[in-house]
């Protein structure tokens, strides 16, 4: 089994000065977007979603037409809920960031505040990630060790969102514990590609990290993060 992660293109967070809630993309990032599928669409999927936001959902639309497939949304996907910011000033945001990381690392756990918190997020996307991998025959077994069970091992599928939720999916994939820092673990360019691989062992499985945050695809100034 193969699991393709992509991250969403440059979004445009700010737009005259005001932060944006669930943003589109910027027009790089649509030129980020087209390259992803470009560089896609010519394999084999058997299954494809994105995120329900937008930016993912951008970004996933060239892939979804070179595969020939209606856009498929996988809502456990959706990135961490940020505070109300809309329309406020674009420094209200910054200040907010840089205050969560002034703060000792075993404090971040409650994230922004009015935002969802980081303990939340992370627990939702490996529940949501656990329910998705299992309607799929993706099983971790009761081992300590990440040793998961797996119906179809042949199967590929590609997952569009950000890079808080592919991080933490990343994570609970490869048997890693949750951290209030996901965003900083693996770090993620816009339009980028990672794929974990299953490998055989013993009676079951384990994911192998093969690709981190690929962007060949994409030209020298077209890589963001």
């Amino acid at each position: 089994m193969e699991i393709v992660f992509v991250r969403h293109g440059q979004p445009e967070w700010v737009r005259e000065g005001l932060n944006q809630e669930n943003p589109p993309l910027t027009e790089l990032g649509h030129v980020q977007a087209a390259a992803v599928g470009r560089a896609l669409g010519e394999e084999h999927f058997d299954e494809v979603f994105c995120s329900p936001l937008v930016r993912a959902r951008q970004t996933a639309a060239p892939l979804f037409d070179a595969l020939g497939r209606e856009e498929q949304i996988a809502p456990w996907l959706e990135e961490i809920g940020d505070p109300a910011w809309h329309g406020t000033p674009a420094e209200k945001a910054q200040l907010a960031y840089q205050e969560i990381l002034s703060r000792p690392v075993d404090e971040r756990w409650n994230g922004l505040e009015g935002g969802e918190s980081i303990r939340e997020f992370t627990a939702r996307i490996r529940a949501g990630g656990t329910e998705f991998w299992a309607e799929r025959g993706l099983v971790r077994t009761d081992a300590d060790l990440p040793i998961w069970r797996i119906a179809e091992p042949g199967k590929r599928i590609a997952l569009v969102a950000h890079i808080g939720t592919n991080s933490v999916a990343i994570g609970h994939l490869l048997g890693l514990a949750p951290t209030p820092f996901e965003w900083d673990r693996f770090v993620l360019g816009h339009a980028s590609v990672s794929r974990l691989e299953a490998i055989p062992v013993h009676d079951g499985h384990h994911f192998s990290l093969t690709k981190l945050s690929d962007v060949e695809h994409l030209g020298s100034d077209q890589r963001t993060r």
